[in-house]
């Protein structure tokens, strides 16, 4: 299974095969993780509370590792949405959206635009919600001086990482709207009426969790600790999902070419991070291999890749290998590679 863009001596079958061993939960690994991350947060929000009294830059300090347990309460609701935290499906849709307080994240809405990208994933004429828009040469020679413009701003790593992503996760997700198509006409969206119901609902959800907060703790003491902690988290969001797709070697085909399982292995990375690191993200590094099997939950990914040795060597890129990705843009098709602008 070959693609003239994206050649690789790799037997995709025997991958697909050797991953699905891995499929299915076990209950008392997910009820272990939940538990003793939430009771790590909770202890972590309090140590913040208490050193509110003396720094509020040692408050700022503290909320990077209380960000690191919030990103890693976010794969747990990842993996509920891919039903694969619980092999029962409502337990899965009921946890997923009583962690919505804490991530923010409307869940049904995520969960089936999250699910249209990895249906989309790599292919150039299908991609859309979920992911980051991706142009070709070609395409971006096309468009004229204005778009051309938009596109380079849509794709400055500061302001796509750093200030879109918390607007989008904080601000952006509790308003209700059809998405628009950006560079593309058959941009794939998610109707106003599919997720009508799932943001107001999560919205009306963390109205409620935040109103009790504050009735304890008061409105400036929330904001305070809340604020810097969302941002942190979605800075997480954002850079885990981009460079987990956007390296050189990715994979890129148009739809008569694209194939689902080749795109999922050779168009997602294997993150190789520090194991502290590993953990707070829940293995969501490993991502080639959750996006050819997404119903492997998160502790038994790692499992997964060390049993075929020969996993670790596809798209393996390092955290200062990763910092250079953030300034391609395009997708050569010529070259088979993303480049820069």
């Amino acid at each position: 299974m070959t693609s003239t863009s994206n050649s690789h001596p790799y037997n995709i079958k025997e991958i697909s095969a050797h991953c699905n061993e891995y499929k299915g939960a076990v209950a008392w690994r997910s009820i272990f993780q939940v538990a003793t991350t939430l009771g790590l947060f909770i202890a972590s929000i309090a140590v913040m509370l208490f050193s509110l009294q003396y720094s509020y830059w040692v408050t700022l300090l503290l909320a990077f590792p209380t960000a690191g347990l919030l990103a890693r309460i976010f794969i747990f609701q990842h993996d509920c949405g891919h039903r694969s935290f619980f092999n029962s499906k409502k337990v899965n849709d009921w946890v997923g959206r009583s962690l919505s307080a804490l991530t923010l994240m409307p869940y049904d809405f995520w969960r089936r635009s999250h699910n249209l990208h990895h249906a989309t994933s790599g292919n150039l004429e299908r991609c859309g919600i979920g992911g980051i828009d991706t142009l070709t040469v070609k395409e971006y020679k096309a468009l004229p001086a204005k778009s051309q413009f938009f596109y380079r701003l849509y794709r400055n790593p500061f302001l796509l990482l750093l200030v879109a992503t918390p607007l989008y996760i904080i601000l952006m997700q509790r308003v209700p709207y059809k998405q628009p198509g950006y560079f593309r006409e058959n941009y794939k969206t998610l109707s106003f009426k599919s997720t009508w119901k799932s943001i107001l609902y999560t919205d009306a959800y963390i109205v409620a969790f935040y109103a009790l907060l504050i009735s304890f703790a008061g409105l400036s003491t929330v904001l305070l600790i809340a604020i810097p902690v969302l941002i942190i988290t979605s800075w997480f969001y954002g850079w885990a999902f981009f460079i987990q797709h956007q390296f050189e070697e990715t994979y890129w085909e148009t739809d008569e070419k694209w194939n689902m399982q080749e795109a999922a292995l050779m168009g997602s990375s294997y993150y190789k991070l520090p194991k502290i690191v590993q953990w707070f993200s829940g293995n969501i590094g490993i991502h080639h291999i959750h996006h050819l099997c997404s119903q492997i939950p998160n502790y038994k990914l790692q499992k997964c890749i060390d049993e075929r040795p020969e996993l670790k060597d596809i798209n393996q890129i390092t955290f200062l290998k990763s910092l250079k990705c953030a300034n391609l843009k395009l997708w050569d098709e010529d070259k088979g590679q993303l480049v820069k602008l």
